[in-house]
């Protein structure tokens, strides 16, 4: 018997919404524009029927493009959803309406949510603090916390409720709390238990919605005396997601569905009693189109008991999980057609022979082969039998999977599906689990990108019971990084150059990805100019070419060089000047026995105080200071020492001899402070 519960699907508020865009649909005139604020009501197939419609949804991308056209003249009609908006957001496109006589703002948010919202304008701030029961992120309680004034809090459940109020139990008071439309009704009721625990004058106002209620109690009731039940819903509905979670704790066979084509009749089995309900969200049309679909099934059950006779007068069962042979006689891009020696046709379509969009069908069989395969149903109406190639070729492939775990062996797994824990591949026709810290992807990285893909794995974990495979990407790849890690260690030595990143900066040097290992770059090794921390040469995430300087392996250590001798600053001096010559230098510091000028970054040159003037000076801070510029004359290079001595009294009329006869040799200012 197949029962669907009288309050199924659209709710008042989403009746009302979904009305108010159809009654705009007919009436809209070839260029209008109809948009909603988002997606109108949580069911994909509805929200595909808008667009098809014409009807746009809203989001970041394309308001400002819709609003800008509104401006120019296009008459634009923009739905607010059921859940409802950000006040901010209403009172903005209110705003704009208002000076855009195009644009029209018809709201359809639910009648119960603007009730929340004037509880939580009138029930916060100024001491009041408000408590939400939902879903943060959902658009619901989204638009409720915007109408709130300061103290608000949202909860998704009970412990999240009680571990708040514990912590401020010393500084409760004037608390108030609401609950989203279409919470459940026993978490509801726990957390008023709670709350009145730690609040006997708090102010409770019971939002949840009078047809959720209805709807979540009448669910109940039906999973309580059926087999099976069938919650039909967006994946992304809430009040739907909560029906689920009520049947499923009294039906153990609950199954959550978006249409007819989710029905799993596998799973169903032999369940005689059968229970419909929908969300909120969900048109009367689709729960129409599951229960006829359930009906189709029972008109065709009395199948799964018949017995054909065969023409050597054996008589053969053919039903629902039954194992059958049979011989192709036809074979077409989409489907092989069997004869199974019955009255009975045995249909196999492609996606229950290959998992692959690639192969063809005429190239996998020929006319007379002999295949087996299971019966996922039977049509003694059409004389049709629904086979599966691949059940029966994922049940004798186990065997071989559960070898791979054993061995260690790393296999190729074909990725079909992205879940929210994780991955589903393919090994040898066996649907294997990859658990998303075992992709080898980042924590927040999109796993839907490698849906498609081949990769290599390790089957790490076999449930055999339950028949269940966990494999890991994670553990291909780290084997392959040690491996490549012992190479690169045998491989590595003295003087070898890369290019790497500055992954770290620590007080004494530089840490550089190599990648594969980290290698040091001393301080003293960044520049040959003096630095006081390595942030003045690299930051993190430079790259910056490197040589090896020494290697210890026992320790896995890697010292690295980063400035060269063609960077050295004595040797571009010596590359660029000899003794004799004029250059252009600037003063960096004075002392009392001369001044200190740069001839080249990092190579300092000293001008003697008596190769300042033509004359006798008492003070060198009296001719000099540091940033003047001025042409000298190279009169010493100390190579040893890397000490210059320079002149600028050489350069002066009539002085240049007796200069040079004068200045100090280079061994003189030796004892001076060394140049760079």
């Amino acid at each position: 018997m197949i029962t669907v519960a009288k309050n199924a699907g659209f709710c008042f508020g989403v009746c009302r919404a979904t009305e108010t865009v159809e009654k705009l649909i007919k009436d809209k005139k070839n260029n209008d524009i109809i948009c909603t604020l988002g997606k109108l009501i949580h069911n994909e197939e509805y929200n595909k029927f808008l667009a098809k419609s014409g009807v746009v949804e809203l989001t970041n991308d394309n308001i400002n493009e819709v609003l800008e056209k509104a401006k120019n003249g296009t008459n634009v009609t923009i739905v607010i959803r059921t859940h409802g908006v950000e006040k901010q957001v209403q009172k903005a496109l209110e705003d704009f309406a208002s000076k855009a006589q195009s644009l029209t703002i018809v709201d359809s948010t639910c009648p119960y949510v603007k009730k929340i919202h004037k509880i939580a304008e009138e029930n916060s701030g100024k001491g009041q603090a408000l408590i939400v029961i939902g879903q943060k992120e959902h658009p619901e309680v989204k638009s409720i916390i915007s109408y709130a004034n300061d103290d608000c809090q949202v909860f998704l459940d009970e412990n999240e409720l009680e571990a708040y109020l514990e912590a401020n139990k010393d500084s409760l008071n004037n608390v108030s709390m609401v609950a989203q439309t279409t919470l459940k009704l026993s978490l509801w009721e726990k957390c008023q238990k709670i709350l009145k625990k730690y609040c006997t004058n708090a102010k409770i106002f019971d939002t949840i919605c009078s047809v959720t209620e209805k709807r979540q109690t009448e669910a109940k009731e039906l999973a309580q005396k059926s087999d099976a039940m069938l919650v039909i819903g967006g994946k992304d509905s809430s009040n739907t997601s909560k029906l689920a979670q009520v049947c499923s704790k009294y039906c153990e066979k609950t199954f959550w569905i978006q249409t007819s084509k989710d029905i799993d009749l596998e799973k169903i089995g032999d369940a005689k009693n059968i229970g419909i309900t929908a969300g909120a969200s969900t048109p009367h049309s689709l729960i129409l189109e599951v229960e006829k679909a359930m009906n189709e099934v029972r008109e065709e059950s009395f199948a799964d008991l018949f017995a054909w006779e065969c023409e050597n007068g054996a008589r053969v069962k053919i039903y629902t999980g039954a194992t059958v042979k049979g011989t192709v006689m036809s074979i077409s891009e989409n489907e092989i057609r069997l004869d199974l020696g019955t009255k009975v046709t045995g249909v196999i379509t492609r996606d229950q022979i290959t998992d692959s969009n690639d192969e063809k069908l005429a190239e996998l069989f020929k006319i007379g082969d002999e295949v087996e395969a299971s019966v996922i149903s039977v049509s003694d109406r059409d004389g049709i039998a629904i086979l599966s190639k691949k059940k029966i070729d994922g049940a004798k492939n186990w065997d071989i999977v559960v070898n791979y775990q054993a061995s260690g062996e790393t296999v190729n797994a074909k990725i079909t599906e992205a879940t929210k824990g994780g991955l589903v591949a393919n090994i040898e026709g066996v649907r294997v689990f990859i658990p998303a810290s075992m992709t080898g992807l980042a924590k927040d990285e999109d796993m839907s990108k490698l849906v498609g893909t081949t990769q290599e794995v390790k089957v790490v974990e076999i449930k055999d019971d339950k028949k269940k495979a966990i494999a890991s990407i994670k553990a291909v790849l780290r084997e392959k990084r040690k491996a490549e890690k012992e190479a690169f260690w045998a491989s590595i030595e003295e003087g070898m150059e890369f290019e790497g990143t500055v992954k770290s900066i620590a007080s004494y040097g530089a840490f550089v990805d190599l990648g594969l290992v980290d290698g040091l770059v001393h301080i003293t090794e960044l520049s040959w100019k003096r630095i006081k921390n390595p942030s003045e040469v690299v930051s993190v995430g430079d790259k910056i070419k490197v040589f090896v300087k020494s290697v210890d392996k026992e320790n896995g250590k890697i010292s690295l060089g980063h400035k060269t001798d063609d960077q050295n600053p004595w040797n571009i001096f010596k590359s660029q000047y000899n003794e004799g010559d004029v250059c252009e230098v600037k003063i960096v510091g004075v002392t009392t026995f001369g001044a200190f000028a740069q001839v080249v970054p990092g190579v300092d040159g000293l001008i003697h105080i008596s190769q300042i003037a033509d004359r006798k000076i008492d003070s060198v801070a009296n001719v000099l200071k540091v940033g003047d510029v001025l042409e000298v004359k190279i009169v010493g290079i100390d190579e040893e020492n890397h000490k210059v001595s320079l002149s600028a009294r050489a350069l002066l009329p009539e002085a240049e001899e007796a200069a040079t006869q004068e200045a100090p040799a280079t061994e003189e200012v030796a004892e001076e402070p060394a140049a760079e």
